[in-house]
């Protein structure tokens, strides 16, 4: 089973991510985790943290001269912003975070809560999906992320070929697909900041390349759908999750909903094996299992919780009505959540390859693939 998990605080010494079960024989290139974590960083209306950090991964361990041993993988991002120990505690809650409660659930400081709630966390997770998609890509699998909204500004996706696509997002001061309307989402962020007010949105993933098959219908906790929407959804101030149609499908009739199937003998070589869709409202998931279109999810993000015009709440000492406490923060960070969910969304994709296909090596994986699909046509053609 391939699994992570993290540890680390927002102003602690690093931030630690452990990969566990990830398959021997993939040449890790650190480079690339390192520019996904530069990516992360970035983004029109990010705050004051983003010029301090610098993130890099350190690898410690289940890697031998850049290729991995099939061993489990330590990657250590540090923090210069170092300085827990220093930093005073808050004793007005903000709305929004997980202050009050989780203060109250583990009897404890509300400084020993918001340290490790903080979507700092996030850059471990970044640092194991970028790993996850150096097993995915000689699989032919790639995830894009990009913003479809900011706001209740829409910027719908420009159609192009995916390569084209990525350098209008990359170029995008907020990672759309139409770098043409930066301007107008600068505006937007611009006067939320003056307002002292915070922003979210709605980031789109896509999953291309993928085989028939990943995820089961056979038991609720292994169904790919409810899989995925756990992964982004336990991203912080991630609140809602569509895939494909998503929440249309419910005001639509089925007739108009469901993706006709259609076969085209001139694609039996492809992964498809020749069945065709006229659409993707499915979003390349039925019964919890891929169907060879590609994934497509969309998430919504609320606003920064910490507004720099602080909401009302409550001094936990005097139990008097105060303003919220405030931290240093962003006031619209969509487009980093676009890095974090196509890394969350390329890890928990990778966990689903090596459950269908096994291995303990990429080559075993990319064999066990070749033969899965030597047996799907067979079995189409007796």
């Amino acid at each position: 089973m391939l699994r992570y998990l993290t540890a680390g605080e927002s102003h602690g010494r690093a931030l630690v991510a452990l990969v566990d079960g990830f398959p021997a024989g993939v040449d890790l290139k650190v480079e690339a985790i390192n520019a996904e974590l530069v990516r992360r960083q970035g983004g029109y209306g990010r705050g004051g943290r983003q010029t301090i950090e610098t993130d890099h991964v350190e690898v410690l361990s289940g890697v031998w001269r850049g290729v991995t041993l099939g061993s489990p993988i330590a990657l250590l991002i540090p923090n210069k912003d170092f300085k827990i120990d220093q930093m005073e505690d808050l004793d007005r809650p903000r709305p929004g975070h997980g202050d009050l409660s989780g203060s109250i659930k583990y009897l404890t400081s509300v400084r020993a809560i918001l340290e490790r709630a903080s979507a700092r966390e996030t850059t471990t997770r970044v640092a194991a999906g970028a790993l996850a998609k150096q097993l995915l890509a000689p699989l032919g699998i790639t995830a894009f992320a990009y913003v479809v909204q900011v706001g209740e500004l829409p910027i719908p996706p420009k159609p192009g070929e995916i390569e084209e696509q990525r350098a209008w997002r990359d170029r995008s001061i907020t990672s759309t697909l139409d770098p043409d309307r930066d301007p107008q989402v600068a505006e937007l962020i611009d006067r939320c900041k003056q307002a002292g007010d915070t922003l979210g949105g709605i980031v789109e993933i896509r999953v291309e390349g993928l085989p028939y098959g990943l995820g089961t219908h056979t038991q609720w906790d292994k169904k790919l759908d409810g899989r995925l929407a756990q992964a982004v959804m336990a991203v912080q101030a991630m609140k809602g999750v569509e895939i494909g149609m998503g929440f249309q499908a419910a005001r639509t009739p089925g007739s108009q909903v469901h993706d006709p199937i259609q076969f085209d003998p001139n694609k039996t070589h492809t992964r498809s094996l020749g069945f065709t869709r006229t659409h993707n409202n499915a979003g390349g998931l039925e019964a919890g299992m891929t169907n060879s279109q590609p994934l497509v999810l969309r998430v919504a993000m609320k606003p920064i919780s910490t507004l720099a015009k602080p909401l009302e709440s409550v001094n936990l000492q005097t139990k008097q009505s105060e303003s919220a406490s405030y931290e240093r923060s962003d006031v619209c960070a969509v487009a980093a959540a676009s890095c974090i969910l196509e890394n969350v969304v390329a890890f928990e994709i990778a966990c689903a390859v090596v459950e269908k296909f096994g291995g303990d090596n990429l080559e075993e994986i990319k064999q066990r693939l070749d033969l899965f699909y030597e047996m799907a046509r067979k079995m189409l053609n007796e």
